[in-house]
C-alpha cells in the first residue's frame, strides 16, 4: 500500500515516508519495507499453481497517530508556567529572605490563576475526546489562528462535519438570556450565573469563520462552548445562541459520534488540511 503517515519498518527500522510503498501487517498493526521476504518472515502463503505466493496484507485504512493531534491545553499551560515562574522570580528577588516565605503564603494573581483554571478545563475535555478518537472521528488540539494570538481550543472533524470546540471551566449555571422581539431589536446574552459571557459566543463565531475560510463550502462547520464543570438543571439546560451550542461534555459526545454524509477517507483529508493550515499553538 502507498503510506498516508510517515512509518517505521518493523524489521531493519528505516524510515518509512509518507507517499512511499510499503506492506502493511493487520495483525500487528505495523508496516515493513517491501524488499523484505514474506516466507522469510513467517507469513501466512498459499499455493498458486507450483509457486508459493505469499498473501500481502489488504490496504487499510488507518487514523493518523494520536500524538498528529495535539497537546490539549498546551499553551495555556506554558503560560500559566511562564508566569508563575516570573512571579517567582521577582518576589525572591524582591525579598532575597523571606521569598520562600510569601510564595507559600500568598497566592499568584487572579491573572495567573486564570490560565491554570483555562489548562485544566481544556485538558480535561482533551482526554474525554481522546477516548472517542477512531477513523470517522479525528480530533486536533491547541491550534492557533494564522496572524493571530488567539487559538482554538479542539477541533473534531466527525462523519457529521468539523466541530469548532471552546472548553470553558465556568462556575455557575449558563442560561440565555433574551431581551427585545416585536418592538426592539432581538438581543441574546449568555450568561454564567450572573456574568454576562455574551463575548464567549463572538469568539466562537470568529473561530467557525477561520475554519470555513480552510474548507469547501460542503463541509458543515459548527461552534460550541462546552463549560466542563458548569452547573447544569437535571433536564435540559442546553441551548443554542447565534448558530453556537452551549453545552456540557456528556451531551456533545454523542453529537460527534453520530452518522453523517462523510466517509473516513474524506474526514481524514480534511483534517489534514486543518492540520497543515492551523499548526500547534
Amino acid at each position: 500500500m502507498r503510506l498516508r503517515y510517515d512509518g517505521v519498518c518493523r524489521v531493519c527500522g528505516i524510515d518509512l515516508p509518507a507517499r512511499s510503498e510499503a506492506i502493511y501487517e493487520r495483525t500487528m498493526k505495523r508496516v515493513r519495507c517491501i524488499t523484505h521476504d514474506q516466507n522469510a518472515l513467517g507469513a501466512e502463503a498459499r499455493p498458486v499453481g507450483d509457486v508459493v505466493a505469499p498473501v500481502l496484507a489488504e490496504p487499510v485504512r488507518a487514523a493518523p497517530p494520536a500524538s498528529a493531534s495535539g497537546v490539549a491545553g498546551a499553551s495555556a499551560r506554558r503560560e500559566f508556567e511562564r508566569r508563575r515562574a516570573k512571579r517567582e522570580e521577582r518576589v525572591r528577588a524582591d525579598h532575597p529572605k523571606l521569598g520562600g516565605f510569601l510564595l507559600a503564603v500568598s497566592e499568584a494573581p487572579q491573572s495567573t490563576r486564570a490560565w491554570d483554571v483555562g489548562a485544566r478545563g481544556e485538558e480535561r475535555l482533551g482526554k474525554g475526546l481522546d477516548r472517542l478518537r477512531c477513523d470517522r472521528l479525528l480530533l486536533l488540539h491547541d491550534r492557533r489562528i494564522p496572524r493571530s494570538r488567539a487559538n482554538i481550543d479542539h477541533l473534531a472533524v466527525t462523519a457529521s462535519g468539523v466541530f469548532v470546540i471552546d472548553a470553558k471551566k465556568y462556575g455557575g449555571r449558563p442560561q440565555l438570556k433574551v431581551e427585545g422581539g416585536v418592538l426592539r431589536p432581538r438581543v441574546e446574552r449568555l450568561l454564567v450565573g450572573s456574568r454576562d459571557c455574551t463575548k464567549l459566543v463572538d469568539g466562537v463565531l470568529k473561530q467557525v469563520d477561520v475554519v470555513r475560510s480552510l474548507l469547501s463550502e460542503d463541509i458543515p462547520v459548527l461552534g460550541v462552548l462546552c463549560f466542563v464543570e458548569a452547573e447544569w438543571p437535571l433536564f435540559g439546560g442546553a441551548f443554542t445562541t447565534r448558530g453556537v451550542q452551549a453545552l456540557w461534555p456528556k451531551k456533545l459526545y454523542p453529537q460527534l459520534q453520530g452518522d453523517g454524509l462523510l466517509t473516513a477517507d474524506k474526514i481524514t483529508e480534511i483534517h489534514r488540511t486543518l492540520a497543515e493550515a492551523l499548526t500547534p499553538a
